[in-house]
């Protein structure tokens, strides 16, 4: 008659079963790739006479210095204040340097509100060339609204940029030094992130003691299993060149708030340089986080990042938008 395992043992057994459960489910569960498919409505952009245009590919050679892409769901309220100090900095910034052109894409992430109409304001204003809004059929999540942009892009250089104005747009010229510093950049890639861990003692003291408990167990667990260089990687205010913004969205798994762990996972696998720069950031009212649930989320997602990449369930291919 079998001797019952002692209980160090039988918890150890315990514990590897449940691991292997759990990879087990991450790699049985996983979608090769979320679908890239444009639906034909987002295939267009409607300019400031109000026709209807085809949108640009990442794929194309680049015709602008910067493109800023604006992921926005329900922002009717929060976005004005970002389009104005955005569009006052990059007017008076052409007028010192006219060789220096951009574009701004505010991507409608499906709202239920005036998005799109407040968007349009500012593409009738400012011109289609300088100022477009894609607006996309259904709800993907931040990722997905994030990529759709940059796949929509025509820049050089794509800083990803909150809808709250969260982050001053100033602070462009120091992810711009960030990027610079990384030169040579290998095979044209390069990431700067604008990074708010300089503002974590403050931002302590003003939270409660279970969002603080929150934001601790979530650092660890990008720390623990994705990203262990960057200090903060959820900012919203990111620069890539082209090259790296191509190759890292057109892999992308996760569509939600963790896609930015799994950009820069990505990232490190790929051998891009990373650089994190300090920026001034102001919490704006009117976040679309859920405290509990949203971190649970990207709990889940963050373990599912590493398993199944681990278990090859994920694989770092590029692909093409339709």
């Amino acid at each position: 008659m079998a001797l019952p395992l002692p209980l160090p043992e039988a918890a150890a057994v315990l514990a590897a079963l449940l691991l292997l459960l759990i990879c087990t489910i991450a790699h049985v569960t996983a979608r090769k790739m979320p679908t890239l498919h444009r639906h034909e409505e987002e295939k267009f952009f409607v300019n400031a006479e109000g026709r209807k245009e085809p949108v640009p590919s990442i794929h194309d050679p680049p015709t602008r210095e910067l493109s800023v892409v604006v992921p926005s769901y329900n922002e009717e309220d929060r976005l004005p204040l970002m389009m104005d100090e955005a569009l006052n900095y990059l007017e008076k910034r052409q007028k010192r340097d006219p060789s220096f052109t951009y574009e701004v894409i505010v991507v409608d992430d499906g709202s239920k509100d005036q998005t799109t109409k407040v968007a349009m304001k500012y593409c009738k204003k400012y011109g289609s060339d300088k100022v477009r809004v894609l607006s996309l059929v259904k709800n993907r999540g931040k990722g997905g609204a994030v990529r759709m942009g940059v796949f929509s892009s025509r820049g050089k250089k794509i800083l990803m940029a909150d809808a709250d104005g969260a982050t001053k747009f100033e602070d462009i010229e120091k992810v711009e030094e960030g990027l610079k510093n990384l030169q040579p950049w290998p095979n044209q890639m390069a990431i700067s992130c604008g990074s708010r861990a300089h503002l974590e003692k403050d931002s302590i003291a003003k939270r409660s003691y279970f969002r603080t408990l929150l934001m601790y167990g979530f650092h660890f667990l990008v720390w623990f299993l994705c990203v262990k260089e960057i200090r903060d990687t959820q900012c919203g205010f990111k620069l890539l060149t082209r090259e790296a913004a191509l190759r890292t969205f057109s892999t992308l798994h996760i569509e939600r708030w963790a896609f930015d762990v799994e950009l820069l996972y990505i990232a490190q696998h790929l051998r891009i340089p990373i650089a994190e720069v300090a920026v001034n950031w102001t919490e704006i009212e009117g976040s679309k986080l859920v405290p509990f649930w949203s971190w649970l989320q990207m709990g889940r997602d963050l373990l599912f990042i590493r398993l199944r990449y681990m278990t090859g369930a994920w694989q770092l291919e590029t692909r093409k938008c339709n």
